[in-house]
């Protein structure tokens, strides 16, 4: 196994992401509103062996699909979102918010028998307490799924990739999937899933597809606790999808690459401190695709995608990477290895 330790050119990385602007990604999958209490723990409650959280404020970020959207347009490149919301307030704050950041979101369509999928997190002195999840997850109906594949349609030939997120709430199905693959036939179009588990077996042929190392297991079979069992995961995901690459994230202990024929590439995490891994996935396959669609190989892409990770996680809560960040990043760590050497 190759492990990249950052000797690619600083001025190749970042001349790619000057690119970004010109770069047009297409996110498609399920719309989550995150919110977060915040607040302080000074007891525990006489009624029960569980903290008393004293809240001190409460914050609503972009989540899902929407955090996918978020990170593309933080990081300068173009972006259009199709998706499904209910007929409540949650999805009008989404709407309201994706407006703010001056993108379209005709491509939201409003399910009046849905609800919007909201993750609700209590946090108290940057832990954790508890989360609590509001959703519907059934799949959306045929009537809806057409609507959205007549977007994907309309908005085709400006498009340069297709990053499907999909969290498991309904709207990413089999029927949408294989759908999408019949448009992007025979394009240049890059298509790369953050996927679910459930979904795995009908990712087939896609360009890319990022699982973490538990959804990988969870597929697989079997758990990953090492290089050689990583690698047969690798393995056997590129062989039963028939994708051109995976990139399994592994949290503190970095990412892998597989591509077919080739050995498999190891890239250590850069991150300095973790508070948060909330939607690091998010930003990963938002960095990967747009290096991808501004003409980054592979490898490249999923470097710089291991550098915005490594950012985002020293957050708590869902956050996003900029352009400058993302240089300053890369730029750093090259000093700090030449500081070591």
């Amino acid at each position: 196994m190759r492990r990249i330790n950052g000797n690619h050119s600083n001025k190749e990385l970042t001349g790619y992401i000057d690119r970004f602007p010109s770069s047009r990604i297409m996110v498609i999958g399920d719309m989550i509103l995150d919110e977060y209490v915040w607040g302080d723990v000074a007891r525990i409650s006489p009624e029960a062996p569980v903290p008393v959280v004293d809240v001190t404020s409460e914050t609503k970020r972009l989540g899902g699909a929407t955090n996918v959207l978020n990170n593309i347009n933080s990081l300068g490149g173009k972006c259009i979102i199709c998706g499904v919301v209910g007929n409540d307030e949650y999805g009008s704050h989404l709407v309201d918010r994706i407006n703010e950041l001056g993108i379209s979101t005709e491509g939201i369509i409003v399910d009046n028998n849905r609800q919007t999928s909201i993750k609700t997190r209590v946090v108290a002195r940057n832990q954790q307490v508890v989360r609590y999840d509001r959703e519907t997850k059934r799949p959306i109906d045929q009537a809806i799924m057409k609507r959205l594949l007549r977007s994907i349609e309309e908005n085709f030939n400006d498009i340069d990739a297709i990053i499907i997120s999909d969290y498991g709430k309904g709207v990413i199905t089999s029927r949408m999937i294989s759908a999408i693959k019949e448009i992007v036939s025979g394009s240049s179009v890059i298509v790369t899933v953050d996927p679910k588990p459930e979904n795995f077996s009908h990712y087939k042929d896609v360009d890319i597809i990022t699982p973490n190392h538990h959804e990988a297991a969870t597929f697989c079979g079997f758990a990953i606790n090492d290089d050689e069992s990583l690698t047969r995961a690798g393995e056997y995901i590129l062989d039963k999808l028939k994708c051109r690459s995976v990139l399994i994230t592994q949290g503190k202990d970095g990412m892998t690459l597989f591509e077919s024929g080739e050995e498999p590439c190891h890239i250590p995490t850069v991150a300095q401190k973790v508070f948060d891994v909330s939607g690091a996935g998010d930003t990963v396959i938002s960095t990967l695709s747009l290096g991808l669609a501004s003409g980054m190989n592979r490898i490249s892409a999923a470097l710089i995608s291991n550098f915005a990770s490594g950012i985002v996680v020293g957050e708590v809560g869902t956050s996003t990477v900029t352009a400058r960040q993302l240089k300053e990043a890369i730029k750093g760590r090259k000093k700090q290895r030449a500081n070591h050497l």
